[in-house]
């Protein structure tokens, strides 16, 4: 039986003389891009001290290598749905990789920590716009069926870059130079540039509407203004005039926000996602795995490298293999479980496991053995990849092309503000608790009870994961039945028997 024809943007490509499904051709794009901005979220920390020391900055100057980035990416995530819709989704991931690769050289040539930070808040323009935009023509181009092995591929990113930064900063910092931090973005910029240019088909929404100032100002200005006061206020203390005051803003205007954004035709974000039950439950389970997440991320390679006395290198070897985990559960959750059991089950499983085994974390003293770190991490991991791929994949099940740019940009914004939440109050908890065990006691006497202020903290990260499992019983395995049609593999005729 003859084929229908397949709509333009779902046409095979051919590459080096072969041909591919489309849908396999964004997955590239998006994986360079998406690779390259998560992993400067992490890459960075191990090298904090070495820069400290060559540019002669202070603590608070130095955290805003770190803070800069960051805040400028809350800044640009807001409004990369709506770039991508009126301009094209080719022309803005373009834009953003050459944004982001010329960003990443300038910051290797920094000559003073005043330029290195004007230049990672550079960068963060780039990688605002990279993840929401991706993930947008990734959706595009994955019918709702097939979305589940779409998630495991954003899934396994979102945890191995994160995951494998320090260990490559470390090694870098050790053996080479800080610069190459930067450097190392720059070959995997320029295949992703040529890559997406070549290959890529641009897509725009006529729904798009003209730009909403009121929602950028608002949106970014208050995103970025709730990551700085969650950022600051465990080490500046809570009743800190500063922290205060920027959190009072930004609840004001995050609240402004909404009531300005609902009653737009054209909205920069479209806050009415959120009042369908089957993106939001998703994203608040995936707020508090994402909080989870990253908030051990940050905990765990300071307990390392402080009391415990690894090196950078070292660190990064033990907390990467979480990564393995991941990917090990990935392809057979997206595959293989999710169209059986569904995203409301697995989604619940995942944070109890990934519960269970950050709870493990409460004895692992100075002189455990690293390898029973790492087994943690590649068992912690496990539950990580069963829990990423049904909530991404249940969140966008309904979501239909022209709104696939903005729920990204919700997605997004959501994730960013789990990590700066997870690692705030797993932040607040370790110094509270260290502050009131160590008290005046100082050198081995002290040792024990900040060891001990650590294994608190990382309490924290468990109890957030038990929360999860309970906000995931909230989500329908009705709502994204779309998503769990099992792919049946088609039978080779037999001959008939004459």
């Amino acid at each position: 039986m003859t084929q229908a024809p397949q709509p333009a943007g779902e046409a095979p490509v051919q590459v080096g003389g072969r041909t591919y499904p489309y849908k396999y051709i964004v997955a590239v794009a998006f994986v360079l891009g998406f690779f390259m901005d998560i992993l400067d979220t992490t890459i960075v920390n191990v090298a904090l001290p070495t820069l400290r020391t060559e540019f002669g900055a202070d603590v608070n100057t130095i955290e805003w290598v770190v803070t800069g980035y960051l805040l400028s990416l809350a800044l640009w995530i807001p409004c990369s749905g709506w770039l991508g819709d009126r301009y094209g989704t080719k022309k803005i991931f373009v834009f953003a990789l050459i944004t982001f690769t010329i960003a990443s050289v300038l910051c290797g040539a920094a000559w003073n920590i005043e330029s290195l930070i004007a230049f990672r808040l550079l960068q963060g323009v780039g990688g605002g716009m990279l993840t929401p935009v991706g993930t947008a023509m990734l959706f595009r181009a994955y019918p709702p069926a097939e979305r589940p092995r779409a998630a495991s591929l954003t899934s396994s990113i979102t945890v191995l870059a994160p995951a494998i930064g320090p260990l490559i900063g470390g090694s870098l910092v050790e053996f080479a130079n800080w610069r190459w931090i930067f450097f190392v973005n720059l070959p995997i910029g320029i295949v992703g540039i040529w890559f997406s240019m070549r290959y890529l088909r641009d897509h725009t929404e006529p729904t798009a509407g003209s730009f909403d100032i009121p929602g950028f100002v608002l949106s970014g200005a208050g995103l970025a203004a709730l990551l700085f006061g969650l950022a600051e206020g465990p080490e500046r203390g809570w009743t800190s005039p500063l922290v205060i005051a920027v959190l009072v803003a930004a609840v004001a205007m995050l609240v402004t926000l909404v009531v300005v954004e609902t009653r737009k035709r054209f909205p920069l974000l479209d806050l009415s996602l959120l009042k369908d039950r089957a993106f939001a439950t998703p994203n608040v389970v995936s707020f508090l795995s994402f909080g989870a997440l990253m908030g051990l991320f940050f905990l765990l390679p300071q307990f390392l490298q402080g009391p415990a006395g690894y090196s950078p290198l070292r660190s990064g070897l033990t907390t990467a293999p979480q990564a393995v985990g991941v990917i090990l559960s990935a392809r057979i959750t997206g595959t293989y479980l999710y169209p059986r059991i569904g995203p409301r089950r697995l989604a619940m499983f995942g944070m109890a496991w990934t519960g269970l085994l950050t709870a493990a974390f409460y004895w692992v003293q100075v002189d455990t053995n690293p390898w029973w770190i790492r087994g943690l991490m590649i068992s912690r991991g496990l539950g990580m990849g069963m829990t990423f791929i049904p909530l991404q994949a249940a969140a966008f099940a309904q979501i239909t092309p022209e709104r696939s740019g903005r729920a990204s940009a919700l997605y997004s914004a959501q994730r960013q503000a789990g990590a700066a939440v997870g690692v705030a109050a797993l932040a607040t908890i370790f110094l509270t608790r260290r502050d009131a065990l160590v008290g005046s006691l100082e050198g081995a006497a002290a040792l024990p009870k900040t060891v001990a202020a650590y294994h608190q903290a990382m309490m924290g990260a468990a109890l957030m994961s038990i929360i999860g499992v309970v906000a995931a019983s909230f989500i329908r395995d009705s709502d994204a039945a779309a998503t769990m049609v099992r792919r049946v593999k088609p039978k080779r005729s037999e001959p008939v028997a004459g």
